[in-house]
């Protein structure tokens, strides 16, 4: 991927911003104040998240995944070194105490972790709390959160890959029926984010594509 590649994905994720915030304010709710992007790091797939993440546009957002890596400590203050430089949005996937330890702005849960969005969000009101979905079902469950990633859009790697994509026009029929805003995750590279555009996807996120389109060279 090249430098016009980012561009578009920037673009669509900050369409997709700004069609859900009128919806949001259209329906008599605050818009959300949600960045268009969200970088998932990934051990394998992101060997220098901190890279990528400072080279992200300002106001973007980072999932940070450290599935109990040993320097996952490390690897997470230097995120929030590198996404305080660009105002960005720092999560912690699922490790609350690690989200505390570098002071991160949030959690992202794994769809098995939903149920502690209510006690999280008591805990810790300044805190934003989002959560991977994968079916009808986990959507229409996620209202204590500030935002649902659904996925796989389109054929993934990772976890993703051994589900079937739901493919653009299921995806759109799921996030009208949500309630909070959705994030469109796998599988998604600047050839395909435009099609996303009228969805009512809240922006984009993405592994791979994030980081070829915005890592260093």
């Amino acid at each position: 991927m090249n430098r016009s590649d980012a561009e578009i994905l920037w673009e669509v994720a900050s369409v997709l911003a700004r069609d859900a915030a009128k919806v949001s304010r259209a329906n008599g709710r605050p818009a959300p104040n949600l960045p268009p992007l969200l970088f998932f790091t990934d051990p394998e797939r992101t060997l220098r998240p901190w890279e990528t993440a400072a080279r992200l546009p300002a106001g973007s957002g980072v999932v940070f995944r450290a599935f109990g890596a040993a320097n996952a400590r490390e690897t997470g203050l230097r995120l929030r070194e590198a996404t305080r430089r660009r105002d960005g949005l720092l999560l912690v996937g699922f490790d609350a105490e690690l989200a505390e330890t570098i002071e991160a702005d949030g959690v992202h849960l794994p769809e098995r972790g939903l149920n502690r969005a209510t006690e999280l969000a008591a805990l810790r009101p300044d805190w934003r709390i989002t959560g991977a979905v994968h079916s009808a079902a986990a959507l229409t469950g996620a209202g204590r959160l500030d935002a649902a990633v659904l996925s796989p859009v389109f054929p993934a790697g990772g976890a993703s890959a051994v589900r079937p994509a739901l493919g653009a026009q299921a995806f759109g029929d799921l996030v009208r029926g949500s309630p909070v805003p959705v994030y469109a995750l796998g599988g998604i590279d600047a050839g395909k984010a435009r099609g996303l555009i009228g969805s009512g996807a809240c922006g984009l996120a993405g592994v791979s594509a994030i980081r070829a389109a915005f890592g260093p060279d």
